[in-house]
């Protein structure tokens, strides 16, 4: 028997993801896949901000953005066209990072999901997680005391068993983990049985000149959208529907593709009737807008497409994934270590599954407006903007202190955020030893709790009750004494606090609790919101 702390069923984007956090958390973890390595196709390539942002946190956003920017365009717009060759329809985002340096220490990115799963296996490895590929779930049962899988290797045949504590399904959209728990999905269902051509040919001169990351196409014969390398040669066509869109088969390209169709399709997006094309693959998929019914159950947690299925418009399938793992790894970590109680592994559910609901009805949104603007709009939620959905939402659950107003915001305006708890914390740029540090780097591994520049009160009585609960914690106050310091005085004004208040910030970025001032600076408060944070009240 195999023995892990954490099993993860999958290793593709989220399963990796999972694993490279569980590991830089100290978590030993494995990760099973049936496939015989990473992606052979480029799939999802649209990265949000919160993602890098958690890329960051492991150590690897500097490769992404080197491997992205060889690939593409690192400012790149969304657009909409008639075709290539033809006229512009519409620009939904003119430059991908405008104004994000305010909001953010990353910065929005293209990277095609092939060469990015190399790099999140390399890291995950580097930091000790073990992968295994060509290897497949067989089944699973769960007791009081953790989870006993039995895997088998596909080209061989020869099955192992794994007892791990707790298990991530991360195992895509038909997910068998899922449905061996018999947990539902909800939403909006099928909206079309699409395709994605692959294809070779030089588009570079439609290109030149014209900041297109992704290129949505609308005409007579499809609708759809492009992403082209940086060379303009190569690149893929995501078909969503053909022809007249009031007729059903129009929403089911897949059940008719074929090379030559395929050709033509790709001919039509482009717009030039002479220009040699070549059809490399064909991947057929379907457009879906669901989420789980929940995200748990007992020692097994749902993540990525097997927790919700969206349509690609906005890109947030992928990007959703790994930031249920950014909120999940951590959680888990502590609970192993014996330093958090177990329910703070259920506000994984309480946390993530409004947020993903909330994205999937935002991906439904785009759909109709930017694929099917006929279909009927009943039911549709008002388009919310990007920068509210990638870095505004926010959590509600028992570890996280309550705010009077507003208990069912899902989100918030981040250029006006200050600091509520079940926020992600405020960008802002420290100093460190010397150097400049993002706020969002000091709460990469271990809680943070900040103080203003008068608030020496809360070290001592943070630092006692940390050690009583063996929680890692770091401290930090910006009187200019320490360490870390506040040299453009950013802290209190950005975070809604006074000179003696203080903020407590999660290993994911979230604010747990803020105190406006030191009024509340004793033993007994402290203690209350340390024991809330980890689960234990």
């Amino acid at each position: 028997m195999i023995h892990t702390d954490v099993l993860v069923v999958g290793g593709s984007l989220v399963g990796l993801s999972a694993a490279a956090m569980l590991a830089h958390h100290g978590v030993t973890c494995m990760a099973v896949e049936r496939h015989q390595g990473t992606a052979i196709h480029p799939r999802a390539g649209h990265f949000h901000l919160r993602t890098l942002e958690a890329f960051r946190a492991i150590g690897l956003e500097d490769a992404v953005r080197r491997t992205s920017e060889a690939q593409f365009d690192p400012d790149g717009g969304i657009s909409a066209v008639e075709s290539l060759a033809g006229k512009e329809i519409a620009q939904y985002i003119v430059n991908l990072n405008e104004g994000v340096e305010r909001y953010s220490p990353s910065r929005r990115l293209f990277l095609t999901q092939q060469s990015l799963e190399p790099l999140l296996r390399n890291r995950a490895q580097e930091l000790g997680a073990t992968l295994s590929y060509s290897t497949e779930l067989v089944d699973f049962k769960q007791d009081e005391t953790g989870v006993t899988a039995r895997v088998r290797h596909v080209e061989t045949g020869k099955e192992d068993v794994i007892r791990a504590q707790y298990l991530i399904a991360a195992d895509g959209n038909r997910s068998p983990v899922r449905k061996a728990l018999g947990i539902d999905m909800t939403g909006h269902g099928q909206l079309s049985h699409s395709v994605t051509l692959y294809f070779r040919a030089d588009c570079a001169k439609w290109l030149e000149g014209r900041n297109l990351g992704v290129i949505y196409v609308k005409n007579d014969d499809l609708r759809g959208f492009f992403r082209m390398e940086r060379s303009g040669k190569t690149g893929f066509l995501v078909v969503n529907t053909v022809g007249d869109v009031s007729r059903p088969q129009a929403h089911n390209i897949a059940d008719v593709i074929t090379p030559e169709i395929a050709e033509q399709l790709v001919r039509s997006a482009i717009g030039d009737p002479d220009v040699p094309i070549v059809i490399e693959d064909i991947a057929r998929w379907l457009a879906v807008a669901e989420v789980a019914t929940s995200f748990s159950k007992g020692r097994v947690f749902l993540a990525g497409d097997a927790a919700h299925v969206m349509p690609p418009t906005g890109g947030f399938g992928g990007n959703t994934g790994v930031q249920d793992m950014h909120n999940l790894c951590w959680k888990l970590a502590l609970t192993l270590r014996g330093t958090a109680s177990p329910t703070l592994l259920d506000t994984y559910d309480a946390e993530r599954r409004p947020v993903s609901a909330l994205t999937v009805e935002q991906a439904y949104t785009r759909y109709l407006l930017r694929i099917h603007p006929e279909r009927d709009r009943e039911g549709m939620q008002p388009l919310i903007d990007d920068l509210n959905m990638e870095i505004g939402y926010l959590y509600r659950s028992t570890a996280i202190a309550q705010v009077d107003d507003d208990h069912e915001r899902v989100y918030e305006d981040p250029r006006e955020a200050c600091g509520r708890p079940g926020s992600r914390a405020p960008h802002i740029v420290l100093r460190h030893q010397g150097h400049n540090i993002p706020v969002l780097d000091l709460a990469a591994r271990h809680h943070v709790l900040l103080a203003g520049p008068r608030g020496q009160t809360w070290a001592p009585m943070a630092s006692a009750e940390a050690a009583r609960l063996d929680l890692p914690l770091d401290i930090h106050v910006l009187d200019g004494a320490g360490p870390v310091t506040d040299p453009d005085a950013q802290f209190c004004s950005r975070y809604g606090v006074s000179e003696s208040g203080a903020v407590l910030i999660r290993p994911d970025g979230f604010i747990v609790w803020k105190a406006e001032t030191d009024s509340e600076a004793n033993a007994e408060t402290l203690a209350g919101v340390l024991a809330m944070a980890l689960g234990k009240g």
